[in-house]
């Protein structure tokens, strides 16, 4: 039994000949070392994250950390120089992770470890122990698959028994106190993988689990872990009342992952200041919106659910053609496919959360949000050359500018024309926008330790518009939860938005002292190719995007 200290990790898996092709040898040298230190467990066991193993993991970090100091960085070239900068934030991610977050001591989410969908993100949010993709495989299962899963689900019981011994001494409250829930999700999730009715989604879409043949040998451990997850959950539940300490990293902490992890040159007072301001912008937005449309008629989708889904497939399709056709993707089949595999479906009124009050109303805008999909889709199809930057960043690294640039299409594509028949429906547009800002400056201030989650749901609700967020929702409790969890996770949706504002008016500028014209749609066309890297680093790459 192996247990690894993932965290979100997208492993260095390039060979050693395709390094030093595409990266300058000192740092290739760097790049195989680092790769190695985050691709191999800490220790064998269920005791991989005690202590011991915790210290000579801290050992190999300052190894390569001496290795990358004595790169000249002045001798390489400029995209060399930005996949340096890249192996730097990775290594501090490691450190702020050692020193500061600590999920393996402090967080029982960090022991949720199956996953049945796809994030819509370069790799999963937050900070977990080995991770069991079930959407990774191929159902029914071959022989060769179903023994790695049955062998990876046969360690969640040692790993659950483990992690009491680890998080006894976390005094961290809220993360106690809304911990259970990923369990019993954990638990409901196995047990529709046992009855063969587990959805799972991923680029591909969605298709069911299929444990016929070979999928039977699973049984017995699928019922093990779900027994084992429930049991924890009830632990999680007990302990939480004798864990009375804050939950939030603290300011100073948050600022240096900010400038050091995230290489963002806000920290959290900016941050606050920026939050404020288009939480402010997008409730203006919206009253002016709602003075624009006075009069005219309410949008209406289908109630029906047969009806609903087949309009919502025509949305899906009518954002991806109006991205090809103003030049923001190029038009190849996978983008074509991206969006339209994730079709939202119809929700019962009294089951809907913030999004499926918008879906309701129109999808539209949720799908221009989806443009994380053809992110996706890049990354699988056009993976940059540079193996240090070809695939998700570790430590989620890409958090501003993969929520920033997702949030940032919305109005994009707003203000270049995809509503001029839907007049209503960038009414939602400000509302997503109002409920992202709320969530982000709520989180800001669970980060410092001025408000609980409870008080920060509270906030959330209230400052999204139309009283479309509940404190009661699921939904609330998990995003408040994940932004407890990883810092910087909830402002990134606004923060990354800003800094993509800060290369489209650098770019734009440039261009017009040089003469030349811009083209908003070719940079946003552009924007992967340096890989989903901190836009700090690609204004530092400006012939990789825009003119």
């Amino acid at each position: 039994m192996r247990k690894a200290l993932m965290v979100g990790v997208a492993l260095l898996m390039a060979t050693p000949s395709s390094l030093v092709a595409q990266v300058p040898p000192p740092l290739a040298d760097v790049a195989k070392a680092w790769g190695s230190v985050i691709a191999s467990p800490p220790d064998a066991g269920a005791d991989a994250y005690f202590h011991a193993a915790i210290a000579r993991l801290a050992g190999r970090l300052a190894t390569t950390r001496a290795m990358l100091a004595a790169v000249d960085r002045a001798a390489l070239t400029p995209k060399a120089r930005t996949s340096a900068a890249l192996l730097q934030a990775q290594m501090d991610g490691l450190d702020f992770q050692l020193r500061v977050l600590k999920p393996w001591a402090r967080d029982p989410n960090f022991y949720a470890t199956v996953i049945a969908e796809q994030s819509d993100v370069p790799a999963h949010e937050g900070s977990f122990a080995s991770v069991i993709d079930l959407w990774r495989y191929r159902y029914p299962l071959s022989v060769a698959d179903a023994r790695r899963l049955d062998a990876q689900l046969s360690d969640i019981p040692a790993l659950l028994d483990a992690a009491r011994t680890n998080l006894a001494g976390s005094t961290a409250h809220d993360l106690f106190a809304y911990g259970s829930r990923a369990f019993h999700d954990q638990a409901e999730t196995l047990a529709r993988f046992e009855a063969g009715t587990l959805e799972l989604r991923s680029l591909e879409g969605r298709r069911t689990a299929d444990l016929t043949g070979e999928g039977r040998r699973l049984l017995p451990a699928i019922r093990a872990a779900r027994a084992a997850s429930e049991r924890f959950a009830a632990w999680v539940e007990a302990e939480a009342p004798k864990r009375i300490g804050p939950s939030g990293v603290g300011r100073a902490n948050y600022d240096w992952a900010a400038r050091h992890v995230y290489l963002s040159r806000y920290d959290w007072a900016a941050q606050e200041v920026l939050l404020k301001r288009e939480l402010a912008r997008a409730w203006a937005g919206l009253a002016a919106e709602e003075v624009r449309n006075r009069g005219l008629p309410p949008l209406a989708m289908p109630t029906d659910p047969a009806a609903f889904d087949r309009a919502s497939a025509e949305r899906a399709q009518r954002f991806t053609r109006f991205l090809i056709d103003k030049g923001f993707l190029a038009d190849t089949p996978y983008y074509r496919a991206a969006v339209p595999a994730q079709l939202v479906r119809w929700t019962p009124p009294a089951q809907r959360n913030f999004f499926a009050h918008v879906v309701a109303v129109d999808p539209l805008p949720l799908y221009s949000h989806f443009f994380h999909w053809t992110e996706l889709a890049r990354l699988a199809n056009e993976p940059n050359a540079d193996p240090i930057r070809a695939g998700a960043l570790p430590f989620n690294i890409w958090l501003d500018r993969s929520e920033g640039v997702a949030t940032a299409m919305e109005e994009i594509v707003m203000q270049a024309g995809l509503y001029d028949d839907l007049p209503r429906a960038r009414e939602l547009v400000w509302i997503m926008l109002a409920n992202r800002a709320a969530r982000g400056l709520a989180s800001l201030y669970v980060q410092d330790n001025r408000m609980t989650l409870a008080e920060a749901g509270r906030f959330h609700a209230r400052w999204t518009p139309r009283g479309w967020s509940n404190l009661a929702s699921p939904l609330v409790a998990f995003e408040q939860l994940l932004y407890l969890r990883q810092p910087g996770y909830g402002a990134s949706y606004i923060v990354g938005k800003v800094q993509l504002d800060d290369l489209i008016a650098s770019q734009s500028e440039r261009a017009a002292r040089a003469g030349k014209p811009f083209d908003l749609a070719a940079t946003i066309r552009d924007l992967g190719k340096p890989g989903v890297i901190p836009l700090s680093l690609v204004e530092a790459e400006p012939e990789s995007s825009g003119p």
